[in-house]
C-alpha cells in the first residue's frame, strides 16, 4: 500500500479552507526508507516548470493511461496564501519537476471555479492535493501546503507502490433513509456537537480557526428565541471577537482568524464571508441596536461595493490575502490606505459567479431591510437581472460564462435564495417566480434516486470516483430551507417535497462527517414549524402601507416570511391566506395557529409581533 506522508505545513502554516481544519504531524522520507536519486539526463526537466493543465476533464485519464502516468490534482484558491508559496517554493523545486514530469499527468484547478471538484474535496483544504491511478481510483488526498521534500516522498511512494493509502478509506459516505425529519438522538447528538465545539474563554465555535459560522449564529437565535438565557452570550460574545477581523482602512472582513484569540487574521476577502457577516451584523443591530455592528454591517457593505463589483452589476468572488509572495497579507494590511495604494492592490479575482452572486444579493438584501438603504437594495437587483440574463439555464443557473461540467447545485440554491430575499424586500412577485422555475430546475436535474441532491451530475465519460456525484450535507440542509421557504410563500406542495427529500439525505446522519451541522437543526427545525409571518394589507403607493412593510422588514429572525397584499396585484401567491379588505392600510402577525388583529400603526407592530412569537 502507498504511504501517504500525513498532512503537514511548516510551523505556523495553515491550510487555506473555510471550517475546521485538521493538521497532522509530518512524516519524513526516512520514515518511509525512501530515497531518490536523480538521472543525469534529469537536469534538463528540472529546469523547466511544471506543465500544469487547467482542463480538467476524462481526456486527462485517457492521457494518464497511454503514458502509463499517475494524475497529481492541485486544487487551490486564488486568494489562497499557501497554494501561492507552494507554487514558488514546492512546485519549483527540482526534484519534485522531474518526478512530475516522468510520472504524472499534473492538473491544476482554481476550486472556486469547479464547484463539483470542491465539493468532493472541501474537506481537504485549499491547496488540496489529490493522486489519483488512470483508471481514476484516489490513491492519496492530502490538505495544506506541502514542503518539497514531503512532495518528493509522496511521488515517490505512488510511485513503488500506487495502491490507495489510509487517507482515502477515510472519506465519510452520504447515506440516505426513508426519513425527511431528524431523529430525537440524531437531533441531541448534532446540538451537543455544536455545543462541545464552543469558546467560552474565546468565543466562538472550534479550536483553533475563528470565525463566525452562519449557521450556528443562526441556530444560536433560534435558540435565543425559544428561550435559552445562554445563547445571547454565545451570539453576542463571537460578534464581539469577530469585529477585529474586519478591515479598518477599506472594510471587508478577512476569512478567519488562524488562532483562538481572534488575533492572528488569514487576509483573504471571500465573498462567501462578506454575504454571511454583512446579514449577521445587519441582524445583529436590529435586534440589540449596538452602533459597533452596524458599523460592521456598513464596512462589509462599503467593501463589496468598492472592491467586489463587477462594472455590470454582479460580483467578483474573492480579494488575495497577499500582494505577492515577498509583501504578504501580514505586512501589507497593516498599513494605512495610501502605503497600500503606493505598493498595489492584491488582486481580485473578477470571475463572475451566480454562486457568489447569489450570496451577495441575498445579503445586500437583509442589510437595506435593516438600515433603509435603497442603494443597497438596488443593487441587489441589479445584480439579480444581469445574472438572470448572463448566467441562466432553463430556470437554473451555470456557474460561469461556461462551465466544463455542471451545472452545479451550488449556484441555483444560492440564486433561489436571493430570489427569495429580493420577493420579501420588495414584494415584487417575479423574484418569487423566479424562485420557483429554480427550484423546479433544481428538482429536475439534480434529484438522487436514493434521496437527497447530488452537488453536480456526473460527465457520462467520467471514470473512477467520479462516475460517483457527491451529495454534500450542507447543499441538501439550504435546499430543504430554501424550498421550504417557497413552500410557505406558495402554498404548492411541490416544493414542501423537495424540502423532505433533501431531509432524507439529512436524516440518515450527519453527525460525524465533519463540520457542525448546525444547518441541518435548522432545516429539520423550519420544516416542522411555521415562520415568523407578517402580512401588510394596503396599496404599494400608500405611505402608511410602505412604513408597515419597512417595519416588518427590519425583525432581526432569519426564519421571517414578509408578504404585501396589494389588492391591485390579485391574491396573494399562497391562495390559502386571506385577509380582509379594509379602508386603511394595516399588517397581521400570524404564528402556527393565531393572527393579530389589525395593526394599523408601524411602531406598534413590533410589539404586538413579539408578543405573539413569545406565546408560541
Amino acid at each position: 500500500m502507498a504511504t501517504d506522508i500525513s498532512d503537514s505545513p511548516l510551523a505556523g502554516a495553515r491550510a487555506c479552507r473555510r471550517g475546521v481544519v485538521r493538521h497532522f504531524l509530518a512524516v519524513g522520507l526516512a520514515a518511509i526508507g525512501v530515497t531518490l536519486a536523480l538521472p543525469a539526463t534529469a537536469a534538463s526537466q528540472s529546469d523547466t516548470p511544471v506543465a500544469w493543465s487547467t482542463a480538467w476533464t476524462p481526456a486527462l485519464f485517457a492521457q494518464a493511461a497511454l503514458e502509463h502516468r499517475y494524475v497529481l490534482l492541485d486544487l487551490h484558491a486564488v486568494w489562497c496564501h499557501w497554494c501561492h508559496v507552494m507554487d514558488e517554493q514546492t512546485y519549483a523545486d527540482a526534484a519534485v519537476r522531474v518526478l512530475l514530469a516522468e510520472h504524472y499527468v499534473a492538473v491544476s484547478v482554481d476550486a472556486d471555479s469547479d464547484p463539483g471538484l470542491a465539493s468532493r474535496y472541501g474537506d481537504w483544504g485549499w491547496p488540496a492535493t489529490i493522486v489519483l491511478a488512470a483508471d481514476g481510483t484516489e490513491i492519496a488526498k492530502r490538505r495544506g501546503y506541502i514542503p518539497a521534500d514531503q512532495m518528493v516522498a509522496l511521488l515517490t511512494a505512488v510511485v513503488a507502490d500506487p495502491s490507495p493509502g489510509p487517507s482515502v478509506t477515510r472519506a465519510p459516505v452520504a447515506r440516505s433513509s426513508g426519513a425527511s425529519a431528524l431523529g430525537s438522538e440524531l437531533r441531541h447528538d448534532l446540538l451537543a456537537d455544536v455545543d462541545a465545539a464552543y469558546d467560552g474563554e474565546h468565543g466562538g465555535w472550534g479550536t483553533v480557526h475563528k470565525y463566525l459560522e452562519a449557521s450556528i449564529i443562526d441556530l444560536e437565535i433560534a435558540r435565543l428565541e425559544d428561550g435559552d438565557a445562554t445563547a445571547e452570550r454565545r451570539i453576542r460574545q463571537a460578534l464581539d471577537a469577530n469585529l477585529t477581523l474586519i478591515d479598518p482602512v477599506w472594510g471587508g472582513v478577512y476569512q478567519y482568524a488562524d488562532e483562538v484569540d481572534w488575533r492572528s487574521p488569514h487576509y483573504e476577502k471571500l465573498m462567501s464571508y462578506q454575504a454571511d457577516d454583512l446579514r449577521l451584523y445587519s441582524e445583529a443591530y436590529a435586534r440589540w441596536q449596538d452602533p459597533r455592528y452596524l458599523a460592521a454591517a456598513a464596512a462589509i457593505r462599503r467593501y463589496i461595493g468598492g472592491f467586489l463589483t463587477a462594472p455590470g452589476g454582479a460580483f467578483y468572488v474573492s480579494q488575495d490575502a497577499d500582494l505577492s509572495v515577498r509583501t504578504p497579507g501580514t505586512a501589507y494590511f497593516g498599513l494605512d490606505n495610501l502605503a497600500r495604494r503606493e505598493l498595489g492592490v492584491p488582486r481580485v479575482d473578477t470571475h463572475i459567479y451566480a454562486r457568489e452572486s447569489g450570496w451577495a444579493i441575498r445579503a445586500l438584501c437583509r442589510y437595506s431591510d435593516i438600515t433603509g438603504d435603497a442603494a443597497a437594495l438596488a443593487d441587489a437587483e441589479r445584480a439579480a437581472v444581469w445574472v438572470l440574463a448572463q448566467r441562466a439555464l432553463g430556470g437554473g443557473f451555470r456557474h460561469d460564462e461556461t462551465d466544463r461540467d455542471g451545472p452545479f447545485l451550488d449556484d441555483s440554491v444560492a440564486m433561489g435564495e436571493a430570489f427569495v430575499a429580493l420577493y420579501r424586500s420588495t414584494s415584487e412577485r417575479r423574484w418569487l417566480a423566479s424562485a420557483e422555475a429554480t427550484l423546479r430546475f433544481i428538482g429536475a436535474s439534480f434529484s438522487d434516486p436514493a434521496g437527497g441532491f447530488i452537488a453536480a451530475p456526473a460527465p457520462v465519460e467520467a471514470v473512477g470516483v467520479f462516475r460517483d456525484p457527491v451529495r454534500a450535507v450542507d447543499q441538501n440542509a439550504a435546499l430543504a430551507r430554501l424550498a421550504n421557504f417557497v413552500f410557505r410563500y406558495t402554498g404548492q406542495t411541490e416544493y414542501r417535497e423537495l424540502a423532505r427529500y433533501a431531509m432524507r439525505l439529512l436524516a440518515a446522519g450527519s453527525a460525524g462527517q465533519g463540520g457542525w451541522h448546525a444547518d441541518v437543526l435548522l432545516a429539520d427545525a423550519e420544516l416542522a414549524t411555521t415562520p415568523t409571518h407578517i402580512t401588510v394589507v394596503g396599496a404599494k403607493s400608500d405611505p402608511a402601507a410602505q412604513a408597515l412593510h419597512a417595519t416588518a422588514l427590519k425583525f432581526p429572525v432569519p426564519y421571517l416570511q414578509i408578504d404585501w397584499w396589494d389588492r391591485a396585484e390579485g391574491p396573494l401567491p399562497n391562495p390559502a391566506i386571506g385577509y380582509p379588505q379594509l379602508p386603511t392600510a394595516a399588517a397581521f402577525a400570524c404564528s402556527e395557529t393565531t393572527c393579530s388583529t389589525p395593526v394599523y400603526d408601524a411602531e406598534r407592530l413590533r410589539h404586538v409581533v413579539d408578543a405573539l412569537r413569545a406565546d408560541r
